[in-house]
């Protein structure tokens, strides 16, 4: 007999999300968030808000205790904006963190083996570990190697979300740094800055290799990266083509 406040199966098929800002639904809901500023919020709910996605599901875990169970028969968000794999400039929970909130919520029996077994799962990560460390070193030839150990912590954290039973794990390669609005404003938005683009590649390189290493110790490929840094290239190449400006790409 199913616990009368688990999620049944058969309502629908759940996502899983877990990351920072690019997925947060409105988990950070500290007053000075920059969710709640202008242009957050204008896909959903049409004013700033707590969401920095803009979209409406799942629900966001800090709200799980404000909605009926109904509400969670999609999935949880445990994203949070500004975090990262590691501890960052930001007072939210990491990655780490962010799983173990939905270990507690199948151990609280919200969701049950069987919902994870039927579920997806996103993982974004966007880069405030990035943003962390140059804030903390002023040397910055370990960048690389610091790298590295991001990748290694997301590999555990993807591996520890498919041993709890989901069987579809996607992962967000990172954006183009370099183009990013904090790396392009010391030029007045007029150049990029090559050497965090190079280093979004080296971040994309290693991911890719880990990525094919954990499928390859299965019998099925459960992870798939999200290509988010050719998303933003064609994005900012369509903007050239329409006849506007662009700093990033220049031809």
């Amino acid at each position: 007999m199913q616990p009368k406040d688990q999620i049944d199966i058969n309502l629908a098929p759940q996502l899983f999300v877990f990351g920072d800002s690019y997925v947060d639904t409105g988990n950070s809901r500290y007053p000075a968030s920059s969710s709640r500023k202008e242009p957050y919020g204008i896909t959903f709910p049409g004013k700033p808000k707590a969401s920095f996605s803009g979209i409406r599901s799942p629900i966001a875990y800090e709200r799980r205790k404000l909605v009926k169970k109904s509400k969670m028969q999609f999935g949880m968000n445990f994203a949070y904006g500004g975090t990262g794999v590691f501890d960052t400039l930001v007072n939210g929970p990491n990655m780490t963190t962010q799983i173990n909130f939905i270990q507690q919520q199948v151990e609280q029996e919200v969701y049950s083996k069987c919902n994870l077994n039927s579920s997806v799962a996103l993982v974004s990560l966007a880069g405030n570990d990035y943003g962390a460390f140059v804030a903390k070193h002023v040397n910055l030839k370990d960048l690389r190697a610091f790298t590295s150990s991001i990748i290694n912590q997301l590999a555990i954290n993807l591996e520890r979300i498919r041993r709890l039973g989901v069987p579809k794990i996607a992962v967000t390669a990172i954006e183009p740094m370099g183009c990013l609005p904090q790396s392009a404003a010391s030029s007045s938005y007029q150049n990029f800055s090559e050497s965090w683009n190079l280093i979004s590649n080296f971040h994309n390189q290693i991911l890719q290799q880990t990525v094919q290493k954990l499928n390859g110790e299965g019998r099925k490929s459960v992870f798939t990266i999200l290509d988010l840094n050719s998303a933003f290239r064609s994005a900012f190449k369509s903007q050239d083509r329409a006849g506007n400006f662009l700093f990033c790409f220049p031809p």
